[in-house]
């Protein structure tokens, strides 16, 4: 008979703080180098150890909901190790938010404290003086002795640091992008980034000398998730402040970059300006996520044995839910790969399940994926019902359980009753040579409820017309899915980590 007393739930685990693991196993190993700064985990852990007794000074404590507002650098990475040894909640604010988005953000969230660098100290001072009690700090770097600090703060050496993660804890509350009304703020809890990384590891494989490249905004889940694989497997971080094609790819031949997260959009400018020239043999895995990928950039870079990995996630999966693992990389072009081996996914359509080939809703279940929206319980039994999370995402699977991305469930086109997916008219736009972007939205139409129309970007010296690509499509596309007209823009509008925003393209 088995005794129910002795059996702990999986979830009431506790680990040894991450970081200062690895600064007692790896101390000069190199941690994270961020412009022309290295510090090793020793390094990192001093410092995280330092600003942790700063934040205390300003009240900061455990389950405090606090508010970042910085740029990616060094201060952001030692931060969000800092909160974790206090047990506090990060909620890292988009940069791009105007102020009244981020006035509502930090107030929806009820956070206690705001943290900025100097960069936003102007933004946050008003922030701070817009909403009451808010306590605000500011982060500065120290370049003289390469020190993070809080600006006129002491430290609280009688502050309580916790030297153990619960996997149970919220780690971060991250909003989502708000497709449809108000942005929702995911719970991020440390066992989902440790089940995540856990995963990741066992797909792409796990090296001691890998450097992953960190040039996503670590606002992002993307971004942020690598920051905790880092101290999880104990390998190196190259920090940049943000995407710039040049300095990504001298970062890949010059410091030895095995990994790197991107969307199509950075690795298309990344090819752009390596003008042919191949990545060196060091560069693993360029883990490619953000959406739909043009059949086309995959195939160039098959054709420069560019090792592409593509990935589905969203934050409420902290990231991966599944990715193709690079043994398969060639074989099945286009496919994000199998579920990660933590998580469960399936594809039901009207709460059906749906056959290999037929598309439907992609449902994810399993210790990776979020409990819930934060102080959100009519949202979260919306989204998540008996542990399972619908994501909102159309795809399918292949008879060998592959998954494959058609697009948003809030993208579709209805038009006349059929489905049209934007994604799969911007393939097809991508495929012409002298497309490089192509956004498609829908247009409410009185005889068919909705028609697609189309917004592009050319190639620098290309010269088309919108009458000639309506024929390049019109050659390739069902009658139905050609778009009812093609407009031809300087730039399309992306969030900071580069996924086009579809809902925006009607307004422009």
């Amino acid at each position: 008979m088995v005794d129910k007393g002795n059996i702990v739930n999986m979830f009431d685990i506790f680990l040894p703080n991450w970081l200062a693991r690895c600064a007692e196993n790896f101390p000069g190993h190199l941690a994270i180098r961020c412009g022309e700064i290295s510090w090793t985990f020793a390094e990192l852990d001093h410092q995280a150890t330092r600003l942790a007794r700063q934040l205390a000074s300003l009240g900061i404590r455990k389950e405090s909901r606090v508010a970042l507002l910085a740029t990616n650098g060094l201060h952001y990475v030692v931060t969000v190790h800092a909160l974790a040894r206090l047990g506090a909640i990060l909620v890292p604010l988009n940069t791009r938010l105007t102020f009244e988005e981020l006035s509502w953000q930090i107030c929806d969230i009820h956070a206690s404290h705001l943290v900025s660098d100097l960069f936003y100290e102007s933004i946050a001072s008003h922030l701070a003086q817009a909403i009451p009690k808010l306590i605000e700090g500011i982060l500065q770097v120290d370049y003289t002795n390469n020190n993070v600090i809080l600006k006129n703060t002491d430290e609280d050496l009688n502050a309580p640091l916790r030297s153990l993660i619960d996997l149970s804890a919220t780690q971060a509350i991250m909003y989502t992008s708000g497709t449809t009304g108000n942005p929702k703020g995911v719970i991020i809890t440390y066992g989902m980034q440790w089940w995540n990384a856990m995963g990741s590891a066992l797909n792409l494989g796990h090296h001691h000398d890998d450097r992953w490249l960190a040039c996503l905004p670590l606002f992002h889940i993307g971004g942020l998730s690598i920051l905790f694989r880092s101290v999880i497997y104990g390998i190196s971080v190259i920090l940049h402040e943000k995407f710039d094609a040049a300095t990504v790819n001298t970062a890949i031949y010059e410091h030895h970059v095995t990994i790197i997260s991107v969307v199509a959009v950075m690795l298309q400018r990344m090819l752009d300006d390596s003008e042919g020239q191949c990545y060196p043999s060091s560069l693993r895995c360029v883990l490619l996520g953000g959406g739909p990928i043009s059949r086309l950039l995959l195939e160039n870079c098959v054709r420069r044995a560019i090792p592409v990995v593509q990935t589905y996630g969203l934050t409420e999966a902290c990231s991966q839910a599944a990715t193709l693992p690079p043994a398969d990389a060639w074989r099945k072009l286009g496919s994000v790969g199998r579920p990660l081996p933590q998580v469960q996914l399936r594809i039901m359509n009207e709460d059906q399940p749906v056959t290999a080939g037929e598309a439907g809703t992609i449902y994810l279940k399993g210790p990776s994926i979020t409990p819930g929206y934060a102080d959100r319980p009519e949202a979260t039994a919306q989204a998540i019902r008996d542990g399972w999370l619908s994501t909102g995402d159309i795809g399918y699977l292949d008879e060998e359980g592959y998954l494959y991305i058609l697009d948003r469930r809030s993208d579709l086109i209805i038009s006349g009753g059929e489905n049209v997916y934007p994604a799969e008219i911007e393939a097809i736009l991508l495929s012409h040579p002298a497309v490089a972007e192509a956004g498609v939205c829908g247009r409410t139409d009185a005889q068919w409820g909705q028609v697609p129309i189309a917004f592009v970007c050319l190639h620098a010296g290309h010269d088309t017309n919108s009458e000639a690509l309506l024929d390049y499509a019109t050659q390739r596309l069902a009658r139905y899915k050609v778009p009812r007209a093609i407009y031809l823009v300087d730039h399309l509008p992306r969030n900071a980590s580069g996924k086009l925003l579809r809902r925006e393209l009607y307004h422009r």
